[in-house]
């Protein structure tokens, strides 16, 4: 065999190896609708120099249907938001009704603050958004997020429990530009099917 066909041999091994590499799936990366889960919370956020906290409970549907329910400190609804992929609505303690294209610009629009739903359900269970690649990536000595800066959040991760209570965050500290939110999870029920 010449060595020119040999060096053309040993090339085309190379690439083929190199294209095998590249197409084998990361696990790692979470999948673009997340698992089912059921939280309630309390929400905290600060934004230009005013202050909203209310209790939270937050239905998160197979089908990426979210529903979310701000309430007072005797259990009455100060706004329920309903957000599905063709739209989100708010209804207001006084029955007025918001709608928007998704609840980031719903939320902004009837409460005056972003709540940036569509990266938080993955955030709220230890992981990524698989919207974009995270920055600045902090993780403890077991792998679990502590830190992450995404899509202009920085999501700080505290108060992991022990693995057999569930190991996921019982709270986050938000921040992006004037907003600070902090999200502190009381209850967590997962479908037990989830991955």
């Amino acid at each position: 065999m010449s060595e020119v066909l040999r060096t053309w041999c040993a090339l085309a091994v190379t690439f083929a190896v190199a294209a095998c590499a590249t197409f084998v799936p990361d696990t790692r990366i979470p999948p673009a609708v997340s698992a089912p889960f059921d939280l309630s919370g309390r929400v905290l956020v600060s934004h230009d120099g005013r202050a909203f906290s209310s209790s939270l409970r937050w239905q998160h549907h197979a089908a990426g249907r979210d529903e979310i329910w701000l309430l007072s400190p005797v259990g009455q609804t100060l706004a329920y938001i309903a957000g599905e992929a063709d739209g989100a609505t708010l209804t207001a303690a006084d029955q007025k009704q918001y709608r928007a294209a998704g609840v980031e610009s719903l939320t902004r629009q009837a409460l005056g603050w972003e709540l940036p739903l569509a990266r938080l359900q993955y955030w709220v269970q230890g992981r990524a958004a698989p919207s974009s690649a995270p920055d600045a990536v902090e993780r403890d000595a077991g792998g679990r997020l502590t830190a992450l800066t995404q899509d202009g959040w920085h999501i700080v991760f505290v108060n992991y429990p022990p693995a057999e209570h569930g190991g996921l965050p019982r709270r986050l500290d938000l921040s992006s530009g004037l907003y600070e939110i902090r999200l502190v999870i009381d209850g967590w029920w997962r479908d037990s099917a989830a991955p």
